[in-house]
């Protein structure tokens, strides 16, 4: 069944779930939440989501990307924006590669969401920078790249990176963004 304007939301944290449940609702989507893979995978017996908003990271370390390539499979069409705290390189790329039609860093509210929606070609006018990538830029896409490659556990992504479980748990403190 074809449902327009229907928005599935893939959010564990539940405060900005509700939020952005409330916004979208109040611009005229019908919104489904799911806070897992599983809960995605029933909502998608019975719905077809036109959008979606996926967080990358997930409660026990489950990554959102197999959310995003589960909704591509089920639904080529469907506009699907992937809002992560722990953005980098390899993720964003692993994510378009899967289905996404954008990739935002958190904090990212409603209307950054709904642009990002319509902006589904890609551009050729974006600036190229000159600026090479700083070594601690470079350290954290590659800790990123381990950790997506690991399903997010932060054990098996310390043991491969060569340091302390603990080390690597700070340093992902240290650059979160919320």
């Amino acid at each position: 069944m074809q449902e327009d304007r229907l928005l599935l939301l893939v959010e564990d944290d539940a405060a900005f779930a509700r939020t952005l449940k409330r916004s979208f609702e109040r611009r005229g989507y019908r919104v489904l939440h799911a806070v897992s893979g599983e809960d995605v995978h029933s909502l998608l017996l019975h719905h077809q989501p036109q959008y979606a908003v996926m967080d990358l990271k997930l409660a026990g370390n489950a990554s959102g990307l197999n959310c995003v390539q589960m909704l591509h499979q089920h639904n080529p069409e469907a506009l699907i924006v992937v809002l992560t705290g722990y953005a980098s390189i390899a993720t964003a790329v692993e994510a378009v590669k899967l289905g996404a039609c954008h990739y935002l860093a958190k904090p990212s509210n409603t209307d950054d969401i709904e642009a990002a929606f319509g902006r589904v070609e890609g551009r050729t006018d974006v600036e190229v920078s000159n600026q090479t990538t700083s070594i601690k830029t470079l350290e954290w896409e590659h800790i990123h790249e381990t950790l997506a490659e690991t399903g997010f556990n932060i054990s098996e992504a310390a043991r491969r990176l060569g340091m302390h479980r603990r080390t690597l748990a700070r340093k992902l403190e240290k650059r979160q963004v919320k």
